[in-house]
């Protein structure tokens, strides 16, 4: 079998993972790795630690899902003891580092009194000297700017935390990715390499371009146990669909929540790729059904729904590049996107609003996105307006109409938009639910509660399509694919909120014309 031509098969998924804890964006970015670290994962497993038995009776309980328990049985708590002592000596640096940040916004808070801050400097706590800046805003308060590539220079940022687990996709619902943290298992083949390491890429590549277990394993640098088990997740045969491509024309496709592949014979583009490998469940669009080449990958933002680094790992080396919203620089609450996938070795197109990328036969334009960020200073996050084969597709992720007037500047620079995607999780979570670590002062559960992660409800979808004079009009599943609940935790019935706002909004298409759906699991356009 060493020397013999194979493919990856089609239901193997890989699990990036970081001090074992599945790997996103604020787990990967360095400083705020550092605070998710220090003040949530880290009290996380202490808590687990005092009561295991409560955690995993939390995490079984439908009407607590999606909180921060960790299902792990209680027999395996002295794994989770030694994880816990293994963060605290291994990633010492950290840890004072996240102490740091806490204690400097600290300093500002109590001397930055709209007075020169140049005497704060030497006050400074050891760990950010020469990875801050400080500075007011216009309005004299005052922050901390980190100076972000220099974090990743520093100690703070440890590739030693990275690994990946490969395992078969069982159709079973995985543990909530942002509480509990991923334990060995004899059925898992354990990789401690980082995310950029050349092996990974050329793996899956392994899914269109046949490589022998000879070349995978010494690309991967497996020993024996590891080799064997990487056999086992090998087949003579792809599994790829033979209509991955297109001949004319241009063609759209939903792979669920908020991924869509946009073609034309030319060229493909992937919006939030979030993809499934359980090509035997025959209700959805998988992995196997992506073109063997995509040029273009646009991320919306960096939620963890949003930007999949389980996905991304599997299309490096099949992409020409990830077009990613530019951050604003040091911000606290928004790590550059960019910066953390040039990191794990993907070549990375930064935008701001309007910029505009081509491809063979189209172009993508980046626009506006606003609200679904808890009204924090995110500047990470766009919307884009995709030209392929004579038509314009505006993919709008989460963002809200909370002032419809922005798409009327959209439409009037771009022109009107043939088909629209729009997600519509209009009560989402609150604040503390995926910032609390990076908050250096509390805030009330009732201000938590009144600044959600909220995407538009029917009022603001129907007046985006108003200004964008849209044709068609589809709104993304919202996690309600069973494929998606390890990320999204997400549980609906038909007297939801939410989905009875999707109910109003496709009403108001109706009678104005506009033909629309509610998305779920997969659909195609042709034209």
């Amino acid at each position: 079998m060493g020397s013999e031509k194979l493919f990856l098969r089609s239901q193997v998924i890989v699990e990036p993972l970081v001090d074992r804890f599945v790997a996103w964006p604020y787990t990967v970015a360095p400083v705020q790795a550092a605070m998710n670290l220090a003040f949530l994962h880290v009290p996380l497993l202490e808590s687990y630690l005092q009561s295991p038995q409560v955690h995993v009776a939390a995490s079984n309980n439908p009407e607590l899902r999606g909180g921060y328990f960790i299902n792990i049985p209680e027999e395996r708590a002295a794994e989770v003891r030694d994880l816990l002592a293994a963060i605290k000596r291994d990633r010492a640096d950290m840890l004072k580092f996240a102490e740091a940040v806490s204690a400097g916004q600290e300093l500002l808070r109590a001397n930055a009194t709209g007075f020169d801050l140049t005497p704060l400097y030497p006050k400074l706590p050891a760990e950010l000297n020469g990875l801050v800046e400080l500075a007011y805003d216009t309005d004299n308060h005052a922050q901390l700017r980190f100076i972000e590539p220099l974090v990743y220079k520093s100690p703070v940022y440890a590739e030693e935390r990275q690994s990946v687990q490969l395992s078969f996709e069982t159709g079973i619902e995985r543990p909530f990715i942002l509480s509990t943290p991923r334990l060995p298992s004899p059925d898992v083949l354990e990789l401690d390499i980082p995310f950029r390491h050349p092996g990974l890429a050329a793996l899956f590549k392994s899914r269109v371009q046949p490589a022998t277990l000879d070349q995978l394993r010494e690309a991967l640098e497996l020993d024996d146990a590891q080799a064997a088990r990487l056999s086992t997740m090998l087949s003579e045969r792809p599994s790829l669909s033979e209509d991955r491509h297109i001949s004319a024309g241009g063609r759209i496709r939903y792979f669920g929540h908020a991924c869509l592949v946009l073609q034309t014979p030319e060229a493909a583009i992937v919006s939030d790729p979030f993809i499934s490998a359980d090509s035997s469940a025959g209700d959805r669009y998988t992995l196997d059904d992506l073109p063997d080449h995509i040029d273009l990958v646009v991320v919306t933002h960096g939620h963890q729904d949003h930007i999949v680094l389980e996905t991304l790992l599997q299309l490096r080396g099949r992409v020409g590049a990830i077009v990613v919203p530019r951050s604003s620089r040091g911000n606290l609450a928004d790590p550059s996107m960019a910066l953390m996938l040039e990191h794990q070795g993907f070549t990375v197109i930064e935008v701001d609003d309007f910029d505009e990328v081509e491809f063979p036969g189209g172009k993508v334009t980046a626009t506006p996105f606003l609200g679904e960020h808890c009204d924090l200073d995110i500047r990470a996050k766009s919307t884009y307006w995709v030209e392929l084969a004579g038509k314009n597709v505006f993919v709008g992720a989460d963002s809200s109409g909370i002032d419809p007037v922005l798409y009327r500047y959209i439409r009037n620079h771009l022109g009107t938009a043939d088909f629209a995607f729009l997600g519509m999780e209009c009560d989402g979570a609150p604040l503390t639910w995926l910032y609390q670590a990076l908050l250096t002062v509390p805030v009330t559960k009732k201000m938590s509660n009144s600044r959600k992660l909220s995407g538009s409800n029917a009022e603001q979808a129907a007046a985006i399509m108003t200004e964008l004079g849209a044709k068609e009009a589809y709104v993304y599943a919202m996690g309600e694919e069973d494929w998606l609940g390890h990320v999204m935790a997400t549980t609906y019935n038909e007297d939801t909120y939410q989905l009875k706002q999707v109910e109003e909004f496709l009403t108001w298409c109706g009678d104005h014309g506009i033909r629309a759906g509610h998305l779920f699991r997969q659909q195609e356009w042709r034209w």
